[in-house]
């Protein structure tokens, strides 16, 4: 008799998840997703009015330094390569981001070389600071009132909901400033786009006789699971117990989309760092097929926001209050049976795409392993509940 398990989302986490378990050999595996798609926050589409493919949650370039990451998701479809260039606006200029030597000079009207920059953001950095407490301090600490004002005190006001003094300095874990003129946006060696979007990509990683999918299919936790041997939950795991403590913050985005002829921007993504612009970035999404010609555009402004009942969750905040509430909900996880979970909204971490494709690899790896064996299963990925 076939084993039977139960996967509930189709991102990247459940689709790879339930790929890899398809390996084991004599099972059945559904996969529920809530939405009328797969793909999660990943899903790509054309655009009926421009055939633009458009990432219908928010740009995702796929970047990552593992090569057996890159080599998976190409034996799938191709990626093409991709650099990611973004610029922003401040007092009606644009910029070069990431600060590099080129932003500099244009900010303080200099002609800086790397190590001349070098001396003068040393210079610009608060010392006084010695232990940064929060964002703003760890920014100041290291590049200045100047720059921090003009690229990230407003954007981050925006993106966050709050005063930056009110977040945690672990957010900004390094300040990313080069000190030569390169604007690519990643460092990883590995970048690029999928070539037919990454909804055919999710499609591949479910093609699969044993795997069974269920769109437009909610899950309650008071569902009778019996007949799985085992369920896996890649959701927010604060809806699995009903928010029973609490609910775990996150910020949602609300976009406002219009379509233009020609060229809008000339650049895949504009973020716009004064508090008074009420939106954060616009993406100009055919630019990430720069391979494709389209004589019209199509963009998306972003606006930040609170995460309402009828929103999606996007990044989590993960302030004190929110890590001492996840707390909670792992531990009454970890005294349940016959249930894993798994992905950015059941850990409530922020992850790219290669960190969730590799997690869910190694969590199958593992999971299957142990199964076979009869051995205790893993509940979580992860063991750390603090930043990544």
């Amino acid at each position: 008799m076939a084993t039977r398990f139960l996967i509930i989302g189709a991102g990247f986490s459940g689709a790879v998840l339930a790929h890899e378990l398809s390996k084991m050999g004599d099972c059945i595996i559904e996969v529920w997703d809530e939405r009328n798609h797969i793909g999660g926050n990943c899903f790509t589409e054309r655009d009926e009015e421009t055939e633009i493919m458009v990432h219908k949650y928010g740009p995702h370039i796929f970047n990552t330094d593992r090569k057996e990451i890159w080599d998976y998701v190409n034996s799938f479809t191709e990626f093409r390569p991709y650099v990611h260039r973004v610029k922003a606006m401040h007092n009606g200029k644009v910029y070069s981001l990431p600060i590099n030597l080129y932003t500099l000079n244009q900010l303080f009207g200099q002609t800086f070389t790397p190590q001349t920059a070098k001396e003068f953001l040393e210079r610009l950095g608060d010392k006084k600071i010695m232990h940064p407490k929060n964002f703003e301090e760890q920014a100041l600490h290291f590049i200045g009132e100047e720059l921090y004002r003009a690229f990230f005190y407003g954007y981050t006001k925006k993106q966050w909901g709050c005063e930056p003094s009110e977040l945690p300095a672990s957010i900004l874990k390094r300040i990313p400033v080069r000190f030569n003129y390169d604007d690519n946006y990643h460092n990883n060696i590995f970048t690029g786009i999928p070539v037919e979007g990454y909804t055919v990509l999710i499609q591949k990683l479910l093609d699969h006789p044993s795997i069974h999918i269920h769109l437009n299919k909610k899950f309650y936790s008071s569902e009778d699971t019996n007949e799985y041997a085992h369920v896996f939950y890649t959701g927010p795991i604060d809806a699995y117990f009903n928010y029973e403590f609490g609910k775990l913050g996150y910020r949602t985005v609300r976009f406002e989309s219009s379509i233009h002829e020609g060229d809008f921007q000339g650049v895949a993504q504009m973020n716009y760092c004064d508090e008074n612009i009420p939106y954060t970035r616009i993406t100009e999404h055919k630019h990430f097929t720069p391979w494709e010609l389209h004589k019209k555009s199509i963009i998306f402004k972003e606006f930040s926001k609170e995460t309402g009942e009828n929103d999606i969750p996007y990044y989590p905040k993960r302030l004190k209050k929110d890590k001492e509430l996840l707390a909670f909900y792992r531990n009454k996880a970890n005294s349940l049976k016959k249930i894993s979970f798994l992905g950015r909204l059941a850990t409530y971490r922020y992850m790219d795409m290669h960190h969730v494709i590799g997690e869910a690899i190694n969590f199958s790896k593992i999971f299957s392993e142990a199964f076979e064996v009869k051995k205790t299963l893993p509940i979580f990925p992860n063991k750390e509940i603090d930043f990544i």
